[in-house]
């Protein structure tokens, strides 16, 4: 109950976003939040993991210490939605290729067939930099487990064109694994907003 009232306060804030000029001050932290016995605010955070990437190279949540990113869930035969999300991460990967500051990371929920091998193929298809776009392949529990952290969908649909049903949003993370922001990933106008908004967020680190 408590995640399908984050999800409808969720689709509430992108509806007054959409209607309410973009202001230049820091972008909301977005999740649960409590206070400490201290008095401290404590802000969900995305927990540790572990995965591997398209050149096999072990990525953990240590990857991405000093650095903001963008997060999704994907899988390599997903017939509908992928390729326009794919299209758009690649656009953030030209756009930031050389700022080492910003990654991107893209989960497989299809681990079975999106083994290391098949990932590397995809990555070279798209013409795309490891160091730059981690596609990750994984244990399929952990991965769910991560979309949950993430709060978005992710799961296994037989009525689903491709078997599997996911989020489409693009999720932006800052240096600290507090989520600042999600963005259609399907969307042209989405992801420029979300380019801005990565500046945004590196400013408030003074970079």
């Amino acid at each position: 109950m408590r995640y399908r009232f984050f999800l409808s306060i969720l689709f509430l804030g992108s509806l007054l976003g959409a209607c309410t000029p973009k202001t230049q001050g820091p972008l909301p932290i977005m999740g649960e939040r409590t206070v400490s016995p201290s008095g401290d605010t404590l802000f969900h955070t995305i927990p540790d993991f572990t995965f591997v990437d398209q050149d096999s190279n072990r990525v953990t949540a240590a990857t991405f210490a000093d650095k903001v990113y963008v997060a999704d869930f994907f899988f390599t035969t997903c017939p509908s939605i992928c390729p326009k999300m794919s299209q758009q991460m690649v656009r953030l990967h030209d756009a930031f290729i050389d700022r080492p500051e910003v990654v991107l990371l893209s989960h497989s929920i299809d681990p079975t067939h999106d083994t290391v091998a098949v990932l590397r193929e995809y990555a070279q298809a798209l013409a795309v930099k490891s160091h730059k776009w981690h596609l990750v392949t994984g244990d399929e529990d952990d991965i769910y487990d991560m979309a949950r952290a993430y709060m978005v969908s992710a799961m296994r649909d037989e009525n689903a064109p491709g078997g599997y049903v996911h989020s489409g949003a693009f999720i932006l993370v800052d240096k600290d694994r507090r989520i600042r922001g999600y963005y259609d990933g399907t969307k042209t106008e989405e992801v420029d907003q979300l380019m801005a908004d990565i500046d945004r967020l590196l400013a408030e680190y003074g970079e």
